[in-house]
């Protein structure tokens, strides 16, 4: 079985009666995704791993019952590894956390964006204020489409709304944000990236 021309239904046709071939071609698909995410919200490559490890192995289990009304296969196994990532983060820390804050973890500590890993610690700085002065719905989308790799399709399943609708909170949030740094690049503030 190659990777091309196979439809992610009928990978997790294959996994549901055990078909390993299957299996290989759904982890090469998504391995970058879901390792990408994980290791964005844990910052721990090891940690990382396991947890991607543990959603394929889940996609696996759950292959036979997966239901594509209700999402897209890539929105299922991210949705499978952002909640072990959660998970992970909470067995980790004394005080539970809110799932929402963690769309600010890798802006606000740790470090730049693996885009940004030349920027200085300022630069962060004013792209958290940034965000964290737009409305909060405008925010959310943009950090899962930019920080997360969320397309509009899938910040619509996340966040249950129309497509429609996440398209204009991407749309708006960035056009506030440019707003934002163009006043801010005129006030001599250097423009964010």
């Amino acid at each position: 079985m190659t990777d091309a021309g196979v439809s992610d239904d009928a990978l997790l046709a294959g996994m549901a009666v055990g078909d390993e071939r299957a299996g290989v071609v759904f982890v090469r698909r998504y391995q970058r995704r879901v390792y990408g995410l994980a290791l964005s919200m844990v910052g721990d490559p090891a940690l990382a791993q396991d947890i991607a490890q543990e959603a394929f192995l889940r996609a696996w289990r759950h292959a036979l019952v997966f239901d594509g009304r209700r999402a897209s296969v890539g929105t299922w196994i991210l949705t499978i590894t952002r909640n072990l990532a959660i998970d992970s983060l909470r067995l980790r820390r004394p005080v539970v956390t809110d799932p929402a804050d963690l769309m600010w973890v890798n802006l606000a500590s740790r470090g730049p964006l693996p885009d940004e890993r030349a920027e200085s610690s300022d630069t962060r700085a004013r792209l958290v204020a940034a965000l964290a002065s737009l409305p909060a719905e405008q925010s959310r989308a943009l950090v899962l489409a930019a920080v997360y790799g969320y397309t509009a399709a899938e910040i619509s399943e996340v966040e249950s709304v129309p497509l429609g609708t996440a398209k204009t909170r991407i749309r708006r949030g960035l056009i506030k944000l440019r707003a934002l740094n163009a006043t801010h690049d005129l006030a001599g503030g250097g423009a964010l990236p």
